[in-house]
């Protein structure tokens, strides 16, 4: 099995910690991994992106044009992103935004309103882990358990206090994920 995965948004939406808290999980699970981050000068408000990798075996490059799966967090990463979605991927996205939503019919699409859920929950920061637990629902490409493993090792020690937090999230997450188009 080998899950090649994109995330993007805009800089300040936690793209980077998800990929990160994606990848550790993984490494939880003895699977190889890459993560490569992009991003502008700008870092909050500016654009970025994250490419990871998880495969049962050696992975030959980190770099990829083509994904399994999309992780589309604002307007201009889906205008840049959804065409790049393997034929039978997933593209996931919260519609807080969103202008213009995907359009394909040869991929699987869903939608987490993930930005208003955090917002209600009165947890902003809890917005990327809400994003991740409608990815786990879906495409369960890591046990629930390590998402938390990981969790812990990405955090700083200081931010251990909000793991409770986080893991309420991830959960909600996976309650409020919606289908939008099934193959």
């Amino acid at each position: 099995m080998t899950e090649e995965i994109i995330i993007a948004g805009f800089g300040g939406q936690g793209v980077l910690s998800m990929g990160k808290i994606l990848a550790y999980s993984a490494i939880m699970q003895d699977m190889e991994v890459t993560w490569m981050p992009s991003y502008g000068p700008e870092m909050r408000g500016g654009t970025a992106n994250v490419t990871v990798i998880l495969s049962d075996e050696r992975i030959s490059s980190p770099i990829i044009t083509r994904y399994d799966t999309a992780i589309i967090l604002n307007q201009q990463s889906m205008t840049k992103f959804e065409h790049t979605v393997k034929p039978g991927g997933l593209l996931l996205y919260d519609p807080n935004g969103i202008l213009h939503p995907p359009t394909r019919t040869d991929i699987r699409i869903a939608k987490v309103e993930a930005a208003k859920e955090a917002a209600a929950m009165k947890m902003p920061k809890g917005f990327n882990m809400i994003v991740l637990g409608g990815l786990l629902k879906i495409n369960p490409l890591v046990k629930t358990e390590n998402v938390v493993k990981g969790l812990k090792k990405s955090l700083p020690e200081r931010y251990h206090h909000m793991l409770a937090d986080n893991e309420k999230a991830l959960m909600r997450g996976m309650e409020i994920v919606e289908t939008v188009h099934d193959l």
